[in-house]
């Protein structure tokens, strides 16, 4: 078989687009080693499966031969990426950058060969920018152009304040690509604009243009908006095992296949054989057990997987919960819903009142664990199997 269409059939699995693809085949048809480079604001401590996204097709690459090049914007990370947002993201002091960045080279070799990974911080050369040489960088590019973004065109229609500073991040992003020779950029589909300047500005400085590929951004645990810490609808690879499975086994069996795709890796003919296995009467529940032990064991162990499964199985076993039950969204208020206004609108009380009693006599359980707090408030984007007594039961999604 044809390897560069063998490369190119491993490159588009998952996928969102390719630009330009005819580009990146003759780059294949070399048959030198391509720079893959895609970078990371150390915004939090810890990656969750979203970014994970990103990093599982670096290790493809990795796997094909390629160069990875893991990009710290430990320097773009003090501006502020406005991407996707309707206001200015505060930035981060020099000490959280610094933090976060540390915390990041120890997270991403539980996907990533160490050996075959090259880390960079993009402070390295735009530490060493002068004034005049970030006013010649912001010469290439056009007020008319930065304004083509989205997110930036809704907020000035609305009204809302853009700094300039926010524009200066596709071009700061830009230039890493110019600084490192990039012939590949990932990003995710938010990235979109500023991977797209990342190709103009290496014209500019007179370097062949990047290939670039966008992925998609992974649902949370809620299956409707991007995995985030601030909506709680996360997994974390740094949770704890029974953490990660119990969260894993609680999203749909319709998002279980999404996160197939994105997160296992399983071939696509495994995963379409375990689709034929579903649809042929397979219980999901058992499918999404092999989900869930796959990337529990990427980032603890086969032992500590394993382990996870047994506890998960027991504890709902002990409590006696269903496989299959009812699934229903209510609607969160102000980030939250409290457990008794939750049971309510999931109808499995009749009344707040009713709700209390029930907590006061041990009869309510979250995901198989007693409630004690009346208080207890659910937070927006996350899903949870509530359970009534003995026989009520509903996986609960708040949004």
């Amino acid at each position: 078989m044809d390897p560069v269409a063998d490369q190119m059939a491993e490159i588009r699995r998952g996928a969102e687009e390719i630009l330009v693809e005819a580009e990146l085949v003759e780059r294949l048809g070399q048959g030198r080693p391509l720079r893959i480079k895609a970078g990371f604001d150390p915004t939090a401590p810890d990656l969750h499966l979203g970014h994970t996204v990103l990093i599982n097709k670096m290790r493809r690459f990795q796997e094909l031969g390629h160069e990875v090049i893991f990009l710290i914007g430990d320097f773009t990370g003090l501006i502020g990426d406005p991407s996707g947002r309707n206001a200015t993201r505060p930035a981060l002091t020099e000490a959280q950058v610094a933090e976060n960045a540390a915390t990041y080279r120890q997270q991403i070799f539980k996907i990533l060969d160490p050996e075959r990974t090259r880390i960079e911080f993009n402070s390295a050369w735009m530490g060493e920018f002068s004034a005049s040489d970030l006013i010649r960088l912001a010469s290439r590019h056009t007020v008319a152009r930065m304004l083509e973004r989205d997110d930036f065109r809704k907020r000035l229609d609305a009204g809302q304040s853009i700094s300039i500073h926010e524009f200066l991040y596709p071009l700061v992003q830009g230039y890493d690509s110019v600084a490192l020779e990039a012939d590949v950029e990932l990003g995710g589909t938010d990235q979109k604009f500023n991977l797209l300047v990342g190709r103009q500005l290496q014209q500019a400085y007179g370097q062949p243009p990047q290939v670039v590929v966008t992925m998609p951004l992974l649902e949370g645990l809620d299956g409707v908006n991007k995995m985030s810490k601030s909506l709680n609808n996360y997994v974390g690879i740094t949770d704890v095992p029974d953490d990660m499975f119990g969260k894993l086994m609680s999203i749909s069996d319709e998002l279980m296949w999404r996160y197939f795709e994105l997160l296992s890796f399983q071939t696509t003919a495994e995963i379409a054989a375990l689709r034929k296995q579903a649809a042929d009467g397979a219980n999901p529940r058992d499918i999404k057990f092999g989900l869930a032990g796959e990337l529990v064991g990427r980032f603890h162990g086969a032992a500590a997987a394993t382990a996870a499964q047994a506890a998960f199985i027991a504890r709902f076993k002990n409590n006696e919960i269903p496989d299959e039950m009812p699934e229903v969204t209510v609607q969160g208020q102000d980030g939250g819903l409290g457990i008794a206004n939750l049971l309510r609108e999931a109808q499995l009380v009749a009344s707040n009142g009713e709700a209390f009693r029930m907590i006061k006599q041990g009869a309510v359980r979250l995901d198989g664990e007693r409630v004690e707090d009346r208080g207890l408030e659910i937070p927006v984007g996350s899903v949870h199997v509530c359970q009534v007594g003995k026989r009520k039961f509903a996986r609960v999604r708040v949004v």
